[in-house]
């Protein structure tokens, strides 16, 4: 039968390594290819640091004058070799590092908040998977109890006490059972794929998960501290540095100074010559308009910014907050009244079928009846895991198994 060979596959499974939400977070901050990229783009960054603080390179200058065409040529003439140093106004190269440290604290909060986007995602995708596995779970002993009753309604028959239509019954339980099993197989095969994406492995899926989901909400879960969010302080690291680019634009009119020196002698007098040059470029025409205008508008465009994405993580923490809330609730409901009820009304009927007080099929429909009930309060706890990962996405936290 088909669902034997699912039931010989969770066997094999099951017997692998497995791996913890801790193992799993920490697996995806070493080997997941965005974050190696956030890295490079914060070594960049320094790298350009580094060169906008530089100043230019000076200039050396060989000069020949006054060279005769005719006879004597270079021995003749008025040679000078000398070296001229560009010097950027006052303010400059400050300016130019600061926005150079800016731009390297900029991508390390960009770093973190793509770390945290894949913790986050990590999360949520090992809670999928945790939960697909304990529904594989509940959907194995519902075969195993079909399978039992399989047995038990063969030997009633055998005995005489009932007839056929109680053996048939049982099978086509026990093959509706093994159909979902193999769809909980599928699923879990589903959500163990979509955990290695997540971990940077999308071709090595993790295998079996430990660890259970949590039922209740942390006491300690206060609202997080939305001012310390990577997010927020990313924009307003971009907010600084696009003012600090527009004071920088504001000092491009003002002229860098060119300052030379040079040496050399007049072969026709038999002269020593020694000349000193300074020389700054004119802001008649180019006096950074449109650099300015640009830098203005960024600046303006940077602090919207800040705003929107302050906005979006109240927005955001209002919404987790009221699914946290309603997951809560429903867990609770189901953890503290449902589920007992559930199993109660099965030992009863189990019992009462024993002594031959319920018919066979009162027992099959409170035992389906049972399982569904399990397998809803999975997707409640589903619920209410994937609410607390995202509040501890906000809040900068690590969940506790």
């Amino acid at each position: 039968m088909h669902w034997c060979f699912a039931v010989a596959i969770l066997a094999v499974v099951s017997s692998a390594r497995a791996w913890t939400l801790d193992e799993a977070v920490a697996l995806a901050r070493t080997n997941h290819p965005a974050l190696a990229a956030a890295r490079q783009r914060i070594a960049a960054a320094d790298g350009r640091a580094q060169q906008a603080r530089l100043w230019p390179n000076p200039e050396l200058e060989l000069t020949a004058t006054d060279v005769p065409a005719n006879d004597g040529g270079l021995a003749r003439s008025q040679n000078m070799i000398g070296v001229s140093q560009t010097v950027p106004f006052p303010g400059k190269k400050a300016l130019d590092g600061q926005i150079g440290r800016q731009e390297v604290r900029a991508a390390e909060l960009a770093y973190l908040t793509r770390e945290r986007d894949v913790v986050r995602a990590v999360q949520s995708a090992f809670w999928r998977a945790l939960a697909a596995q304990k529904k594989v779970d509940v959907a194995a002993e519902l075969v195993a109890l079909n399978k039992s009753l399989v047995d038990v309604a063969r030997q009633r028959i055998a005995a005489g006490a009932t007839g056929d239509q109680e053996r048939l019954r049982a099978e086509i339980e026990l093959e509706r059972a093994g159909v979902e099993l193999s769809a909980a197989q599928r699923e879990l095969a589903e959500a163990r794929l979509a955990l290695a994406a997540a971990v940077g492995r999308p071709r090595d899926p993790l295998g079996p998960l430990a660890g259970e989901l949590r039922e209740q909400v942390p006491v300690a879960n206060h609202d997080p501290t939305l001012a310390q969010h990577p997010s927020r302080q990313l924009a307003g690291a971009e907010q600084q540095r696009a003012e600090l680019e527009a004071r920088r634009a504001r000092l491009d009119p003002l002229p860098d100074v060119t300052f030379g020196v040079a040496g050399g002698r007049n072969n026709a007098d038999r002269e020593t010559l020694v000349e000193f040059r300074v020389s700054l470029p004119l802001p008649l025409f180019d006096r950074a308009q449109g650099r300015q205008r640009e830098t203005h508008a960024l600046a303006a465009a940077a602090r919207q910014d800040a705003t929107a994405t302050e906005q979006q993580l109240v927005s955001e923490l209002d919404q987790i907050t009221a699914r946290l809330r309603a997951a809560g609730e429903q867990v609770e409901t189901y953890r503290t009244r449902i589920l007992p009820r559930a199993a109660e009304a099965l030992k009863l009927v189990q019992a009462g079928y024993a002594a031959g007080k319920f018919g066979f099929l009162d027992l099959v429909d409170t035992q389906r009846t049972a399982a569904e009930t399990r397998l809803t309060y999975l997707d409640k706890l589903l619920e209410l895991n994937l609410a607390l990962a995202d509040r501890e996405a906000l809040a900068g936290t690590t969940p506790k198994e």
